[in-house]
């Protein structure tokens, strides 16, 4: 497995604006193997970002060392493929095609996608009924999957805090009725504590359907309302021995994405150094 971390851990990256040469420096100097890539509506890399400016951020990549497979997306929290207003719908479908089609010039393989929401933070007030949300998923995920296919990307699903999917057994079937070789699942290891389950129950439904793999690590905190906080990669309550197992049998060797927020000084090397605990140092 391939040792990564998400350019939202850099000081700068939840606003976007740290520049990705640098990230590219930071990552390889604290010992990651690779780097995500993150998208946005603004800062350094977007869906308007030129072809040339791509390509050129790919050249930095080669000239790094680094593996720079995946782009991640958060667009959908603000742009929702499921909201009740029809303009949003059709900004998040632009947003996400423009944004493939940029994976795709900077050489990534896979893109995640957050296929909608039910309710969003960032607007509490628009409440979506389950069943319009998954069929307006799927709609999304059809328009989206032939950008996909014509780019060769893949596009990743996550299992995020947004409503939707919160069973391994829908989560499967949603995906499996598309057929197609370039839809999966981005898996999030950590966010499966928020629907209080077990993670390698999840990875061994899953199986072969986890493109790519998020991680991150919370602290349960009791009490009548249950709650999670972040924390320090291996000081929470994920599984990590069991969750790696379980990852090994399906035969999943691909990328391991720590997406660690908020940033915090010496992060990166702490994480790292949690992750040649977890996953055996290379």
């Amino acid at each position: 497995m391939i040792k990564c971390i998400s350019y939202w851990s850099m000081e700068q990256g939840l606003s976007g604006t740290h520049p990705i040469e640098d990230a590219l420096l930071k990552a390889k100097s604290a010992g990651f193997q690779g780097l995500e890539l993150c998208i946005g509506v603004d800062g350094v890399l977007t869906p308007d970002t030129s072809q040339a400016e791509c390509e050129k951020i790919r050249h930095q990549v080669d000239a790094s060392g680094l593996i720079v497979e995946t782009l991640a997306s958060g667009m959908s929290w603000a742009y929702s493929p499921t909201s009740n207003d029809a303009d949003v719908c059709h900004k998040a479908m632009d947003l996400h095609a423009k944004a493939l089609q940029r994976a795709s010039w900077l050489g990534c393989q896979a893109m995640l996608f957050v296929p909608g929401v039910v309710k969003s933070p960032i607007a509490p007030n628009e409440l979506i009924r389950y069943d319009l949300a998954v069929a307006r998923a799927r709609d999304a995920v059809a328009s989206l999957l032939e950008v996909a296919e014509r780019v060769d990307v893949d596009l990743c699903l996550e299992n995020v805090w947004n409503g939707l999917f919160y069973s391994p057994l829908e989560f499967a079937q949603f995906i499996d009725s598309f057929k197609s070789r370039r839809l999966g699942i981005y898996f999030d290891v950590g966010n499966v504590l928020g629907y209080q389950q077990h993670p390698p129950h999840w990875i061994e439904l899953l199986g072969q359907r986890i493109k790519r793999v998020h991680i991150k690590d919370y602290r349960e905190t009791f009490d009548w309302q249950g709650s999670y906080s972040f924390c320090e990669l291996g000081e929470g309550d994920v599984p990590w021995k069991a969750t790696v197992e379980a990852l090994t049998r399906i035969g999943y060797d691909r990328t391991i994405v720590a997406e660690m927020l908020p940033y915090k000084p010496g992060q990166l090397e702490r994480t790292r150094a949690a992750m040649d605990r977890m996953l055996g140092k290379k």
